[in-house]
This record gives structure tokens, C-alpha cells and sequence, in this order.
């Protein structure tokens, strides 16, 4: 896995973030469905990460998957984020880390059967997200 462009120590992160946002970026945290601020979110726009502002998905991404996680079939652009194994609750997923500064977004999906373009569903938690709406 390539370095992360931006990288800050433990004390540094836990300074730019809310405890929240630190659980689910920086330690791989899940907030808790229905919940996020992007969930049911129909506005337009740039999702960027919360941690570092990368840009990371587009609302013409993004779909209705009714999970209680904002869901969106492809990144921005194909190097904004890094898919690695992750086999933490005792079964094969795959989790979605921001390309730039490596915090953790949520997991990624395929072949649940969504009509969408990639047949895959990035499951993002709120919280690692930040909505910069078209002006």
C-alpha cells in the first residue's frame, strides 16, 4: 500500500478531530446506521475526506441503498481511494481507506444486485465525510 500523502502523529490527528470522527477515521470505528448526516443527503456536490479534504465521491455517485450508510457505486476518480482486506468481525470484507491520508471510511460491497453501473455499493460512514455542495 503506497504511504500516505498526509501523515500526522496520534496526538496530532486526535487534535484536528471530534472524538467521533477520530473513532471512525483513525480507529476503524463504524458510527451507528441512520444516524450520519449523508444518509438520506439528496444535495449536490463533492464528498471530501473529513480528516484531510481529498476528494473522494461525487453526489452523481451516490444511491439510495436504504443500509443507513450513505452508499455510492464508484470513487471520484479511480486513485482517490485503497481497498485492502479486512477480516476484523470474523468474515471477509473489504475496507475503504482515504488514498491521501489513509483513515478509514467504511467498507465496499459487490454483487447485492443494485442497479447501478458497477454493481458495487461503498458503504461510508457520515462522519468520514465532508458535503462540499455545487455552488
Amino acid at each position: 500500500m503506497p504511504a500516505p500523502k498526509l501523515e500526522l502523529t496520534d496526538d496530532e490527528w486526535r487534535k484536528r478531530l471530534s472524538p467521533q470522527e477520530y473513532h471512525v477515521l483513525r480507529q476503524a470505528g463504524t458510527e451507528r446506521p441512520f444516524t450520519g448526516e449523508y444518509t438520506d443527503t439528496k444535495a449536490e456536490g463533492v464528498y471530501q475526506c473529513r480528516a484531510c479534504g481529498a476528494e473522494l465521491f461525487r453526489s452523481t455517485e451516490k444511491f439510495e441503498s436504504h443500509c443507513g450508510w450513505p452508499s455510492f457505486f464508484d470513487p471520484s476518480h479511480s486513485d482517490a481511494v485503497i481497498l485492502r482486506p479486512d477480516d476484523s468481525v470474523g468474515m471477509r470484507r473489504v475496507e475503504v481507506l482515504c488514498a491521501n491520508c489513509h483513515s478509514h471510511l467504511g467498507h465496499v460491497f459487490s454483487g447485492e444486485g443494485y442497479p447501478t453501473p458497477t454493481d458495487q455499493r461503498y458503504c461510508i460512514n457520515s462522519i468520514s465525510l465532508k458535503l462540499v455542495p455545487d455552488a
